[in-house]
């Protein structure tokens, strides 16, 4: 190695000394008022990324909603990966009069695969109801308190959860146009 490289090395940062995340506005609210999180940065659009435990979901997102987030402006879910857990996030907005751009926060809540369970939020923001199906049919994570969790896409005999990484499709064939 050369002389100037190792000079060069000495004085750079190594991974494990680098700055840690600032939280941003929402994270620094919900820490000062004992709401446990864990803040994951921010997305390529400047939304502040926060994790939760499933089991504090609801009063976390009950302070969000009395913060001002009165909009679930999408549920989602998705699979990190075979054998790694199942995520479901909540996009929330603060609606309100004149708001060119309404601040915005994403809350994550994973889970193991092996029984996917995280209370609804259907009673915070009635817009979770489809959602949470559609979150529930692909992924198979339940959504405990739902007023009407059941498949929204698929038939209701359906084998699996399709969107899983893991997933195997069944055997079937397809009905062709004959020309």
């Amino acid at each position: 190695m050369a002389e100037e490289d190792v000079k060069a090395s000495e004085g750079a940062i190594a991974p494990a000394e680098a700055p840690a995340l600032a939280p941003g506005t929402v994270s620094t609210w919900l820490s000062e008022n004992g709401f446990e999180h864990e803040y994951l940065g921010k997305d390529a659009s400047g939304v502040e990324i926060l994790k939760v435990a499933p089991e504090f979901l609801i009063p976390f997102s009950t302070a969000l909603y009395a913060y001002g987030f009165n909009c679930l402006q999408c549920q989602g879910a998705y699979d990190d990966g075979p054998g790694k857990d199942l995520v479901s996030f909540y996009h929330l907005i603060k609606i309100s009069d004149n708001a060119d751009r309404p601040p915005e926060v994403r809350v994550k809540v994973f889970l193991p695969r092996e029984n996917p369970r995280v209370s609804s939020v259907y009673w915070i923001w009635k817009t979770a109801d489809w959602q949470e199906r559609e979150s529930y049919d692909m992924y198979g994570i339940v959504y405990e308190g739902h007023p009407n969790l059941k498949r929204i896409l698929m038939p209701e005999d359906w084998l699996g959860w399709p969107l899983r990484k893991d997933y195997i499709s069944p055997d079937f064939y397809e009905l062709q146009d004959a020309y």
